[in-house]
């Protein structure tokens, strides 16, 4: 059994997929019913779930570890499902999936600029996001598929968010010493550009979620500081965020 450092990341994975297998697909048949303004928040969110990883798992193979690598690539298998599972849920509505969306293809660009650093940088900002989003959606919709779905993408993105963190530690501690927190304090200024256009473009689905936009990017900047405590100082898990 491989164990330690990545290779402990790599056994997790393979562990929740098995589990996944085991537990098999949501009832699809019960459908769905939700606000238009939810429907098209989803499709957006699954635009954003639905990549290849092809540009991530090349960097990660070029950082010449391949324990790291191999769970990069089960990571991407985990986000993919993610875009099939949202993808499953606009079906049982009757809705249909978007081809694209403007901010998934911003993301794309910015993550692709420089190397794994700025790559995984930018990713977190996508998946601190996400981590309030499918919480909102798990606990504000009386609706079961729905509920069901967001709460299995939320149980995924909880563990994502601390195996990037350990691996932007390690990233961290090649730059000087000075420049590691002006950085994630840029990050966190980008994180906040991104989560008040977010509130703002699915404000009338969160009002539905019975989360307003002000607590939303209060709750999602709230989460950023455990993020960045992880980053910096190696802390097991960034702290929840705000239930």
């Amino acid at each position: 059994m491989r164990t330690g450092g990545h290779a402990d990341w790599t056994r997790r994975f393979e562990e929740e997929r098995e589990r996944r297998q085991a537990q098999g697909d949501p009832d699809w048949a019960r459908g769905a019913t939700l606000h238009r303004a939810l429907w098209a928040g989803i499709q957006c969110f699954q635009v954003g779930e639905d990549g290849d990883g092809t540009n991530l798992i090349a960097k990660a193979e070029a950082a010449g570890d391949p324990e790291y690598a191999d769970a990069v690539r089960l990571f991407v298998a985990e986000e993919q499902n993610h875009a099939r599972l949202l993808a499953g849920l606009l079906a049982a509505g009757g809705m249909p999936t978007l081809a694209g969306h403007w901010s998934d293809k911003v993301f794309v660009r910015l993550r692709r600029l420089l190397g794994l650093r700025t790559e995984l940088l930018v990713l977190m900002i996508a998946e601190v996001v996400a981590l309030r989003y499918y919480r909102a959606l798990r606990d504000g919709t009386d609706d079961a598929l729905a509920s069901d779905v967001a709460g299995r993408i939320l149980a995924d993105e909880e563990r994502h968010v601390p195996f990037h963190c350990e691996r932007l530690h390690v990233s961290f501690l090649e730059l000087p010493r000075l420049l590691r927190r002006p950085v994630t304090a840029l990050w966190q200024l980008l994180l906040l550009a991104v989560v008040l256009v977010v509130a703002a473009d699915h404000g009338a689905g969160l009002s539905q979620l019975r989360v307003g936009r002000l607590r939303f990017v209060a709750d999602v900047m709230a989460s950023s500081k455990g993020v960045v405590s992880a980053v910096l100082t190696a802390v097991p898990h960034p702290a929840p965020v705000p239930r």
